[in-house]
C-alpha cells in the first residue's frame, strides 16, 4: 500500500479525534468507555508533534503523536480497517532520524497486538508501570 505520511491540516482535527476515540473504545475494553471522549484528542496532544497517515485514496488512516523533547512516542493510532496493512510501519518509519536514532513509549500490557508490533519493530521492555486506564510497560528502540 502506498501512504503519505504528513503534518495535520486544520480539517483532519475531527477526523484525527474520531480515530482516537472509537480505537481507544475498541482497544481498551477493560475501561470504561464512558471515560474516553472526543475532546481528548485535542487535550492529550497538546504541544505534541502529530504525523498522520494519508492512504493513497484520501482517507485517514492513523496518526502518531510524539513529545520530541523526550523521544517519546505518546501515542499511535490505526483505524481497524488499516491495521496490518504497514500504515504504523510508515508513521515509525516517518520519525526524525529514524532509525538511528533512540525513542520510548509506553504500551499498556492488555494491548497485546499493539506491544507484539512494537516489538517486531525493534523495541524491547525497560520498565513498567501503572495508569489510570492499567498496569504499562515502557518499550525503548534503541539504533543498531
Amino acid at each position: 500500500m502506498t501512504w503519505t505520511i504528513r503534518p495535520p491540516r486544520a480539517e483532519d482535527q475531527d477526523m484525527l479525534a474520531e480515530i482516537y476515540l472509537s480505537v481507544r473504545r475498541q482497544t481498551f475494553v477493560w475501561v470504561d468507555p464512558g471515560k474516553f471522549h472526543h475532546e481528548d484528542f485535542a487535550t492529550h496532544t497538546n504541544g505534541e508533534t502529530i504525523l498522520v497517515c494519508e492512504h493513497a485514496d484520501g482517507a485517514l488512516a492513523g496518526f502518531l503523536s510524539l513529545w520530541p523533547e523526550d523521544d517519546f512516542i505518546h501515542m499511535l493510532y490505526i483505524r481497524p480497517e488499516f491495521q496490518g496493512l504497514g500504515a504504523g510501519t510508515a508513521l515509525l518509519q516517518a520519525l526524525p532520524d529514524w532509525p538511528q536514532h533512540k525513542y520510548r513509549l509506553k504500551c499498556l500490557v492488555n494491548n497485546r497486538r499493539a506491544k507484539a508490533f512494537y516489538l517486531s519493530h525493534g523495541f524491547a521492555v525497560t520498565g513498567n508501570g501503572a495508569s489510570p486506564e492499567g498496569d504499562y510497560e515502557e518499550l525503548s528502540f534503541s539504533p543498531v
